[in-house]
């Protein structure tokens, strides 16, 4: 089962210049909470934004450069959708990360959507696509703590498919 996980501003920006724009620990606990012990699927770009294969996660990474290797046990890399079709029919759950163009691709397969909706507008240059809400059931809601570590207004949007 595919699920997504992403932070977004009021318009639905997601970055800009392939970096986040805001720093929000509760939101990185909330992603590391959630992705941990899981497979988590990226494009290429959102690998290198990440610096490092992230711990006790199995990476998938779409790329179309069939150059593009990653020495780690824990890294796959693959080239199309069919290449991930198990992870798509799986009962277990995995996570897909970003970037816009792995959102915009994998969206139709995805099942869930853990989205950190900050309340706010950010200049940037990626969005994640356009959903259509009615196709979509909330099933958890939770304010995001504001403290001087979290200074932005966020809540925790789960949402599942109807």
């Amino acid at each position: 089962m595919l699920s997504i996980v992403v932070a977004m501003d009021k318009n639905n920006v997601i970055g800009k210049d392939n970096e986040l724009i805001w720093h929000l620990p509760e939101d990185l606990k909330h992603f590391k909470n959630l992705t941990t012990n899981h497979t988590i699927i990226m494009g290429r770009k959102t690998f290198e934004s990440l610096g490092r294969v992230l711990p006790n996660r199995k990476h998938i990474i779409f790329s179309r450069n069939s150059d593009f290797k990653v020495d780690n046990e824990n890294v796959n890399i693959v080239h199309n959708i069919s290449q991930i079709q198990n992870l798509i029919q799986s009962e277990e759950e995995a996570f897909v990360i970003g970037g816009a163009k792995i959102y915009s691709l994998l969206l139709p397969y995805v099942k869930k959507m853990y989205i950190t909706k900050i309340y706010q507008e950010f200049e940037g240059d990626t969005y994640f696509p356009q959903f259509d809400e009615k196709m979509w059931n909330i099933i958890n809601r939770k304010k995001g703590i504001r403290n001087e570590k979290n200074d932005l207004d966020y809540e925790f949007i789960t949402y599942q498919r109807i």
